[in-house]
Parts: structure tokens; sequence; C-alpha cells
């Protein structure tokens, strides 16, 4: 792979990661309700989905939902009904559940495994992912590289930005809570988050299928 090519990634990345989206909404929630050194489990959690989706991409499942009607649309309403159980979740926090969990006395692992799990769940049932790293990909690999060390590059590239902008995104609502720090604030910004995950779930399911 050129340099100059991978730059323009770099661009590309910086560009796509750092535009809010589920993930970073995700890191926003959990950084409000168990704190920003927890929120890096949900990190790590969807910085794996984007690994595993990349590598999905690359295997081909990018081109099968492309091209199959009804592989993207089971993916796209289980993406949809996924976010839309994450938002309904956070409507019902009153002060954050995982906050709860996360209180003395609780169980820590089963609270990093449900972080973790909730960022995994986030990337992995993201049809568009799927379908922008196959899009994105061929772009930037070059056929007479091998294709296995250039797939990790982009891949480390792409995730270390993901993690980067959660970080960035985290810090300002570290900044912002002692806003949030009274009961009724805590609820609108539960009220908001959850409407906004519902809202990109439903906005999943409007994602129409287009054939190669």
């Amino acid at each position: 792979m050129q340099f100059s090519n991978w730059l323009i990634f770099c661009g590309v990345a910086l560009l796509v990661t750092f535009t809010p989206g589920p993930g970073v909404l995700l890191a926003v929630s959990n950084s409000v309700s168990v704190g920003a050194r927890r929120t890096v489990l949900s990190s790590l959690g969807n910085a794996t989905g984007l690994f595993v989706i990349s590598g999905i991409a690359m295997a081909g499942m990018g081109v099968v939902l492309a091209a199959s009607a009804a592989a993207f649309t089971v993916l796209k309403i289980a993406g949809a009904l996924y976010l839309v159980y994450l938002g309904i979740k956070q409507w019902r926090n009153k002060a954050g559940a995982l906050a709860t969990a996360a209180s003395p006395g609780s169980d820590g692992r089963a609270t990093a495994w449900r972080l973790f799990g909730q960022g995994l769940g986030v990337a992995l049932i993201n049809p568009k992912a799927i379908l922008f790293f196959t899009a994105l990909y061929p772009q930037f690999v070059t056929p007479a590289a091998p294709v296995l060390e250039q797939f990790a590059v982009l891949t480390t590239t792409f995730t270390g930005f993901a993690m980067l902008s959660h970080a960035f995104y985290v810090l300002l609502a570290r900044v912002l809570k002692q806003r949030l720090a009274g009961a009724r604030a805590m609820r609108l910004f539960n009220y908001a988050t959850g409407g906004v995950f519902i809202a990109l779930g439903l906005s999943l399911l409007r994602l129409r299928h287009k054939a190669v």
C-alpha cells in the first residue's frame, strides 16, 4: 500500500469515525452512567466488532448483503430492533442501570462483560458498516501487494480512529457531567440519548437494498 493512499484513507476514516453514530452515542451514555474508565470496555467491544465486520466484508459478506435482499433485510431489522431496545432501556433508566450494576457490592465482572457486549453488539448489527467497508477498502487495496497485510493496516487504522473519537466524546461528556449531576438532568439525558438510539434504529429501517 502506498503511503499517500494510506494518508487519504486516514482522512476518510477521521471524518467517518468522528461523525457521531451508535458507537459514539453508547460511549457517551456509558461515560455518564458508569464513568469514563469503564466506558473503555464498551469501546473495546466496539473495536472488536469493527475488526469482525471488516473481516466479514473482506471475506465477501458485503457482496452477499448487497446482492441478497433477504440477507440485507434480516440484518437491517435485527440492527434496528437492537438499537430501539437500547433506546427503550435508556428511557427506563432513572440514573443508569449500569451505574447501579457498577455500585459497590455488585458483580463487576458481569458489568464489564455487559459493557463489552453492548459495544460489540452495536458494531455487529449495523449493515451500513459492512457495506461501508466493502465499498471503502477496494479503493485503497493494491491487488499486487499482500491483501492480508493491507487488511490489517486499514482495519487497525480505522479502529484506532474510532477509539480516538470515543475518547474525545467521552472527555467532552466528562466536562459536561456536572451539569447532569441532578436527577432531573439525568432523566432528560436518558430521554435524549434513548430517543437518539431509537431514531438511529428507525433510520436503519429506511435503508433500501441496492443490488450490485
